[in-house]
């Protein structure tokens, strides 16, 4: 019943990588444009990357040269690989699918960084 599911977050020290999953439904991954939103505690959610189904991709400032959005179409599976990561970078990280009538949203996933 629940349209998309992240995996793959965790605890990790500075410097060191994850790369994030979240399994779709054919019709959803379908939709557009997908990406990658991040919550941390006390802040609003943002958007980290997007990308479209024709594979163009967009950064967030904070994240650009560090992190790469991905999808494999065969899989219905968006990736989101994390290097080099921050502290700052704390958050709950969560999936959506952006639908002409709304959005899909995942239940998050938490990637903390931390000495």
């Amino acid at each position: 019943q629940v349209p998309l599911v992240e995996s793959g977050g965790g605890l990790v020290e500075p410097g060191e990588s994850l790369r994030l999953s979240c399994v779709a439904s054919r019709s959803i991954f379908s939709i557009a444009i997908m990406g990658w939103y991040r919550q941390a505690p006390g802040k609003q959610r943002e958007l980290v990357a997007a990308i479209t189904r024709g594979d163009s991709t967009k950064y967030a400032d904070s994240v650009k040269g560090r992190f790469t959005i991905s999808r494999d179409k065969a899989k219905n599976t968006l990736y989101l690989q994390m290097n080099s990561l921050k502290p700052e970078d704390t958050a709950v990280y969560y999936c959506n699918a952006r639908g002409t009538s709304g959005d899909y949203w995942g239940q998050g996933t938490q990637v903390t960084v931390s000495s």
